[in-house]
């Protein structure tokens, strides 16, 4: 039995090792290839975090995988979260612990909660998030500035 769930975990671990690493080994889509390669080339020229991305596309097409590829090619880190299941204090969390750069990736961002949402566009328009402090009339907005991170 024990070989057998060896077995399964080597399995898996080749799985992940299968999965392309960079983006001269994503096959497809060579149009919008050449575009992101353009765009990650131009970050790193800069000295800069990737402008945010939205991927698009039914499942199983390599969306995971393309954001690993991109933080890959970035040399960054890679968070990853799924929107329906998110709630504001989890996405707080990744967004200030985030470094210079990394690539924050969000399956099944179409699903997620509108107020999380809303928690979500100052952070990537202006790297910071508005966090309140206290309740009703008198409660208090403290930004805190985020990293440049990519979404």
């Amino acid at each position: 039995m024990e070989k057998q769930i060896e077995h399964f975990l080597d399995e898996e671990e080749n799985q992940y090792s299968l999965r392309p690493q960079e983006l001269s080994e994503f096959i497809g889509q060579e149009k919008n290839k050449e575009k992101l390669r353009i765009h990650i080339e131009a970050a790193g020229q800069r000295n800069q975090a990737l402008e945010h991305i939205l991927l698009v596309g039914p499942p199983g097409l390599g969306k995971t995988t393309l954001a690993k590829i991109i933080s890959n090619e970035m040399s960054s880190g890679l968070k990853s979260a799924v929107g329906p299941s998110m709630i504001k204090i989890e996405l707080a969390t990744i967004l200030t612990n985030l470094a210079e750069g990394d690539v924050f990736f969000i399956d099944e961002i179409h699903r997620m909660q509108p107020q999380i949402q809303e928690t979500l566009y100052p952070a990537m328009e202006d790297y910071k998030l508005d966090l309140p402090v206290g309740q009703g009339p008198s409660a208090d907005i403290i930004p805190v500035p985020l990293s440049r991170f990519t979404l």
